[in-house]
């Protein structure tokens, strides 16, 4: 992790997301492989880097780098739409057993930030009088 530099920006944007299935039913240990595939074609389909990724049967963790132009809500919906009817043509049949109500994942997510300074760092620096 460090910064990264676009046309005028220089950055270090880095989300930590979770979010579970429908129901918190614990199947993507089963679809693991084809889904870990589909959330790294979305993030490089839209320039997200992924972190780290971790797949749970129950829920999923990926913590990603994405240029600050994106809404950390932009990007979840992405991520969780895309993957979602990915799913769903992939694994109908499995789907259907659990997934009675249609759709894939839960609405609600956790969305963190995090960089390579700690907050008091910054709190210091701007305190600090010589850069005025």
């Amino acid at each position: 992790m460090g910064e990264k530099r676009s046309n005028h920006t220089v950055y270090n944007v880095n989300y930590h997301f979770v979010w579970c299935p429908k129901y918190r039913h614990p199947i993507l240990g089963v679809i693991e492989d084809s889904l870990e595939s589909s959330f790294r074609a979305v993030c490089d389909e839209y320039n997200y880097e992924i972190l780290s990724l971790h797949i749970s049967p129950d829920h999923v963790h990926l913590f990603l780098s994405a240029h600050p132009k994106h809404a950390p809500s932009e990007i979840v919906r992405a991520v969780k739409s895309i993957t979602a009817g990915e799913m769903w043509q992939q694994h109908k049949p499995l789907l259907q057993e659990y997934l009675w109500g249609g759709g894939f994942w839960e609405e609600s997510y956790y969305v963190g930030t995090a960089g390579d300074v700690s907050t008091s760092t910054i709190e210091q620096y701007i305190e600090r009088t010589e850069h005025v």
